[in-house]
């Protein structure tokens, strides 16, 4: 009987949190850079006629605002209001929620302002600066190499086919990490091991110096044999030496190679302008382009910081006005009707979802300006402890919301640009009960190897009783872990004879 009662339909009343696209889309923008939305709203403009970039004197002030909604804003708010589709301009962190709202339009719907053709030129040339003034591709390492190999005469077809596989496997910093047994494995008849090696060969002879070497070592020698002049006491240490001069053991070298330590210090700073990488000065390029999205200026009068969003290059975005007369117009053609209303609603969701982000972002920023105060007045070793789960809680979310917001966001300070996520450290504290952030306490354990006698260098103990001595308490595995991660090596290393 119960297993009858059991296939029995029944009705269950369930709780149930739906994600619908507005929502999707408003967390999808939260955590783009600005960089990013920017190339997401030409997007936009590109896809929905619905959507149009607002006259150059409709753009907010001197706020910082970066493109979104002003004016056509408090007249589509007002729109959605009375269509009983909610408030648009909430200050707080639960309007992250409210975007789960239904877009409707009546025939009243107003908007001011038109749009010319001449608006239509502006944002066209726009675009077309914007492609104009960007950064030409750089070339890669591999162009590079293969330029020169083309140009290399006595190359029979089987040379030349292995010295452009070799230089195709080479990676970015110029190694070759393939064996070199593999290297022409579908060529008939397959390549001898001196084949390989001779095209190899070559391959090392081509600019920058270094290249296609299968190890440091064998880098540096190749730079060595490069260098005009004589370096042959720089390249005994390097050949016969290596590991010693990995490990810093000057003295024994000197004792090997029967010179005195002093000579052997004048060929390691030889081996200092030499490049591990060499490939990485070609393939690296321009250094990548970043676009602050929140900008720190400090007010000497008033003795603060204050913040404001970049703008960008693009204006704000805002509902074209021949939809709204196209809207009118379509009184009786209901499939017209619904493909108009349908992109004027995306439309409007794009532009409440930058707005949102503008709002998060200001709130956040300032947020952590606040907290971080010391580090833009004093510096590095000022940083303090702030967790995102602390901001969470003091704008009622989710950590989650606080790490989209910041996500891949920079800001530009008095002392530099730096990534958002950068502010947001775990920590400890001193004696005095004062929270130190662990990237504070980092730049203190670089500072004390600075200061040292490089004669006797510190070892990790006497380091955290340095740090101890300044009030701070670490153990002296986290001490050697930090020096790892400042690529600081051991004392033995450091010392300098």
């Amino acid at each position: 009987m119960s297993q009858i009662l059991s296939q029995l339909p029944r009705q269950v009343l369930a709780q149930q949190q739906r994600l619908t696209p507005q929502l999707i889309q408003a967390m999808d923008i939260l955590q783009l850079p600005a960089m990013a939305l920017e190339s997401r709203l030409s997007a936009e403009l590109d896809s929905n006629p619905a959507l149009e970039l607002a006259p150059a004197d409709e753009d907010s002030p001197e706020s910082g605002v970066e493109p979104g909604a002003t004016a056509i804003a408090r007249a589509e708010s007002d729109a959605a209001t009375r269509d009983g589709g909610g408030v648009t301009n909430a200050s707080d962190f639960e309007r992250l929620d409210n975007l789960v709202r239904e877009y409707d339009f009546d025939d009243d719907f107003e908007v001011r302002s038109s749009r010319s053709r001449a608006r239509i030129e502006e944002a066209g040339d726009q675009k077309l600066d914007a492609m104009a003034n960007a950064a030409a591709r750089t070339q890669s390492l591999q162009e590079h190499l293969l330029a020169q190999w083309a140009m290399l005469d006595n190359l029979d077809e089987r040379a030349r086919l292995l010295g452009a596989r070799i230089i195709e496997a080479l990676t970015d910093a110029g190694r070759l990490e393939v064996p070199l047994e593999q290297i022409g494995a579908g060529m008939q008849p397959p390549p001898t091991q001196a084949e390989r090696s001779a095209a190899l060969a070559r391959v090392q002879l081509l600019e920058p110096a270094g290249v296609g070497a299968r190890s440091l070592q064998e880098c540096l020698l190749l730079q060595l044999e490069a260098l005009p002049g004589d370096h042959d006491l720089a390249m005994r240490i390097v050949e016969d030496h290596f590991d010693d001069l990995q490990k810093n053991r000057l003295p024994q070298i000197a004792r090997a190679l029967g010179v005195d330590v002093g000579a052997v210090q004048g060929a390691i700073e030889e081996l200092g302008r030499l490049s591990l990488n060499p490939g990485s000065d070609i393939s690296s390029g321009a250094a990548p382009i970043v676009m602050p999205d929140v900008i720190v200026e400090y007010d000497a009068r008033q003795d603060r910081y204050d913040v404001r969003l970049a703008r960008g290059n693009l204006r704000e975005v805002r509902i074209s006005p021949e939809f709204r007369e196209a809207l009118e117009g379509a009184r009786n053609d209901p499939s017209a009707r619904e493909f108009i209303k349908d992109k004027i609603a995306r439309a409007n969701a794009i532009i409440d979802a930058v707005r949102y982000r503008r709002e998060r972002l200001l709130d956040v920023a300032r947020a952590v300006v606040e907290a971080q105060r010391d580090f833009l007045d004093h510096g590095e070793q000022h940083l303090k402890v702030l967790r995102m789960s602390d901001l969470a809680q003091r704008f009622g979310c989710d950590p989650s919301t606080i790490s989209r917001t910041v996500d891949e966001k920079w800001m530009q300070t008095p002392r530099g640009i730096f990534p958002l996520r950068r502010f947001f450290t775990g920590g400890t504290e001193n004696e005095v009960g004062e929270a130190l952030g662990w990237d504070s306490i980092k730049a203190r354990v670089q500072e004390i190897v600075d200061r040292e006698d490089k004669s006797a260098p510190l070892s990790d103990d006497e380091i955290v009783a340095a740090l101890r001595s300044a009030g701070i308490d670490i153990k002296r595995r986290t001490v050697a872990k930090y020096r790892a991660q400042l690529h600081i090596p051991v004392a033995r290393q450091r010392r300098k004879f």
